[in-house]
């Protein structure tokens, strides 16, 4: 019978700790991590291609990939660059400044010319 007693109150200070660890539990300011947009992800994937390309040409040069492989693996990351690099350009607008510039830059060789 003390065995059961003991048991029983073990199962009750073990609930007892689940339920305080639940509800009372203060969270880290690291739990709530800020939401990572679009943006970022295409920036990080910017970085790892370059990466990827960097370690590409080295593997290359010291005799890893023959040429044919090479160039096939290092089309395809350069098209997969192009490809994040003009998200992120339709997500910042960067066309739009650029756009703007060279009119700008247009207009004012116009008016020096003038």
């Amino acid at each position: 019978m003390a065995d059961e007693n003991i048991i029983a109150i073990a199962c009750l200070l073990l609930a007892a700790a689940a339920a305080i660890f639940i509800f009372f539990v203060r969270r880290e300011p690291g739990d709530s991590a800020p939401y990572r947009t679009r943006l970022d992800q295409l920036l990080e994937r910017r970085d790892t291609i370059y990466e990827n390309l960097r370690d590409l040409r080295f593997e290359y040069r010291s005799g890893k990939f023959s040429e044919q492989d090479y160039e096939q693996v290092r089309q395809s990351l350069e098209a997969e660059a192009a490809s994040v690099l003009a998200e992120i350009d339709l997500l910042t607008g960067a066309n739009s400044v650029l756009a703007r510039t060279h009119s700008a830059v247009g207009s004012s060789r116009e008016v020096k010319g003038a």
